[in-house]
């Protein structure tokens, strides 16, 4: 009997549907015999029950997949990868017999710009096989600009028209929408930035408080928008409360006359007497307000500052903790902003109101908190700030999981039309910008690829990426094999070893989201966590193993890349820790002497009740009357007692 090689006649095809929409994908192949099939996922998981020519799976989330073939002559042959793109749009147009052909379900909105300023252009469309875009302007086609996207950098007058899209598969073409591009003729001296900074903080693994799921997402998508918008940001999870401090510090440092600076912290959080706290990761059970970070002391940096815009915005609950030994009092004192004075331009955006929770939710596959899914939503219009987040706030109370229950709340001085999309201005300030680029660049740069030759002739490349400033994924994969190897398998570690955030149930589905993107498909990865701790240089342990042809033995190659200290690593946060810390032991010390003379019984503290699921609450101690040092506390109240709230 001729035996043949396996052919793939018919290779799947990548689609884009809403989420939970059910797909098939199909693989047709020829060879000699009963013919077996096995699909994949990007992860190199096998699908559970995915042994046939067609696979039926309800679409969850983006992911790529793959089928091999094989027979019972040790051929095989794989199809090629495609993509199922899941968007989590609405989908009420869609017809109940929809049979692929491609949907327009965002159509492109009118725009007008100013000159030299940027616009942009999108459309979104369901489609299997997944539909491809071509922009057009004045019924001539746009040379590469085929994506849903179509943006334009430095529009001029050139740049104004209809524009439309062209929308295809195999199946139909439709168009969406024309939609007119104008250039404001008479524009107004717009408001401009010397520079925009911005700290992004998300606190998700507490050591003694409920975990949550939803800041790595929140933090990640936010990042990446503000970084459209020309902010320069530094995105940080799970910080103790020094290392909290030791952030907004360097970020206060940033600031400067004329500077748009923005504040976003997604995690447990509180109210209490007025102040809102945030909770850090090492907070005690319970917690008092010097075991967290006042908003109100970090509003007040960034107004001393006399920042052109400054922005703060908290996805965090705002429950009234006010405790005396014997009851909950209702009654907590009203909060507000708490300006420098009558000047200011300071925007404070709550996701919820006063003594009030908020929420995060499983969203399309990732969890993600309410407020922050509707401020990405609307954080790249070109409008005034309040504006957008008053868009957020429309959009949240139409919600139905948490209308009534959460309501995002807006105060602000802000006197100027100033919006997060002004452009950047930097005559005149060239010296403090070029000291926001070199902190900027440290806390934000990767360290170079790395090429490794092993003896066995093996060549490995090691390159790296940030998916938060102090968070580094690295990448190994293999570039040429050697003459006398096979079955090669690559492992990664570090020296010191770094805790991986992600490596727990439903978190490494959503880092999986992150990476998926990545076109080189590398052998092997690690997640380098919680760079803000380290005090030394970082190295990668490289270990190749293979199989030798000649003796047929497995065999081990290792090599060590230092890599120094990458992203905000270089920034030494820890040291003002290792300060906080030894002034706490020279505290601790003399109120030890004290209390060899002192045999006064300690006040029994009433904790709070418990959290609710699935909000952004931790739990406060009861206020008692304690004993307190003569050391000023980081979160003492009586310095901002003469500021004067608005109404």
């Amino acid at each position: 009997m001729m035996i043949s090689e396996i052919v793939i006649v018919r290779h799947p095809v990548s689609v884009c549907v809403p989420v939970n929409h059910r797909v098939t994908l199909s693989v047709r192949a020829e060879g000699t015999g009963i013919l077996n099939y096995q699909w994949f996922t990007d992860d190199d998981q096998e699908v559970l029950g995915g042994t046939e020519a067609d696979l039926t799976i309800k679409a969850l989330k983006t992911q790529r997949y793959v089928c091999r073939v094989n027979d019972h002559f040790c051929n095989c042959a794989f199809s090629e990868w495609v993509k199922v793109k899941v968007l989590d749009i609405d989908k009420s147009g869609l017809p109940e017999n929809w049979l692929g052909e491609p949907h327009i379900a965002e159509n492109p909105k009118p725009q007008t710009f100013r000159q030299g300023t940027k616009f942009t252009l999108c459309c979104v469309a369901f489609g299997i096989p997944s539909p491809h875009y071509q922009w057009y302007r004045n019924g001539q086609p746009l040379p590469n600009k085929s994506g849903g996207t179509l943006q334009i950098n430095r529009a001029t007058a050139e740049h104004c028209g209809s524009y439309l899209c062209s929308i295809s598969n195999v199946l139909q073409e439709t168009w969406t929408e024309a939609v007119d591009v104008d250039m404001d003729q008479n524009p107004t001296a717009a408001p401009t930035a010397t520079d925009k900074v911005a700290l992004l903080i998300g606190n998700l693994n507490y050591s003694n408080h409920p975990p949550l799921m939803a800041p790595i997402m929140d933090v990640h998508e936010l990042a990446n928008l503000l970084q459209q918008l020309g902010f320069r940001v530094v995105s940080l999870l799970d910080l103790t409360r020094e290392e909290m401090l030791a952030a907004i510090d360097k970020f206060i440092q940033l600031l400067d006359r004329g500077v748009y600076g923005l504040f976003y912290y997604a995690g447990h959080g509180y109210e209490r007497v007025g102040r809102n706290y945030l909770v850090a990761v090492d907070a005690p059970q319970p917690y008092q307000p010097e075991n967290c970070v006042c908003v109100q002391r970090v509003m007040l940096s960034m107004q001393e500052k006399q920042t052109a815009l400054s922005v703060i915005l908290l996805d965090t609950c705002r429950k009234c903790l006010y405790f005396s030994i014997q009851r909950y009092n209702q009654d907590c004192i009203t909060s507000g902003i708490m300006p420098l004075g009558p000047s200011g331009n300071t925007v404070y955006g709550y996701a919820t109101c006063e003594d009030a929770e908020a929420y995060e939710v499983q969203d399309g596959g990732k969890s993600t908190g309410i407020f922050t899914k509707y401020l990405n939503k609307h954080i790249l219009h070109t409008e005034k700030v309040t504006h957008v987040l008053e868009k957020v706030s429309e959009d949240l109370g139409r919600d139905p999981l948490v209308k009534g229950k959460q309501q995002v709340e807006i105060k602000h001085t802000l006197k100027e039309p100033r919006s997060l999309a002004d452009p950047v201005r930097t005559t005149g300030h060239t010296r403090e910008l070029h000291k926001r680029e070199a902190c900027w660049r440290q806390a934000n740069e990767l360290p170079p690829k790395k090429q490794l030759m092993f003896v066995c002739g093996v060549e490995v490349e090691v390159s790296f990426s940030a998916l938060f400033s102090n968070v580094l994924v690295a990448f190994a994969t293999v570039k040429t094999k050697g003459p006398q190897t096979e079955d090669l398998t690559l492992t990664l570690s570090s020296i010191p070893s770094m805790e991986d955030i992600f490596s727990s149930a439903g978190r490494s589905e959503e880092m999986d989201s992150l990476l998926f993107n990545r076109s080189d498909n590398p052998d092997c990865t690690i997640q380098l966590c919680a760079l803000q701790k380290l005090t030394k240089t970082l190295v990668i342990k490289v270990e190749l193993h293979y199989t030798n042809m000649e003796t047929r033995q497995r065999q081990t190659d290792r090599q060590q890349v230092d890599i120094g200290r990458p992203l905000v690593a270089s920034c030494k946060l820890y040291t003002r820790s290792h300060a906080a810390t030894a002034k706490k032991q020279e505290v601790a010390s003399a109120q030890s002497l004290g209390a060899v003379a002192s045999s006064k019984p300690k006040l029994r503290q009433t904790p709070a009740g418990p959290c609710r699921p699935f909000t952004r609450k931790a739990e406060c101690a009861a206020k008692v009357a304690v004993t307190r040092s003569n050391e000023p506390e980081e979160n003492d109240e009586n310095e901002l007692q003469f500021l004067t709230l608005l109404d």
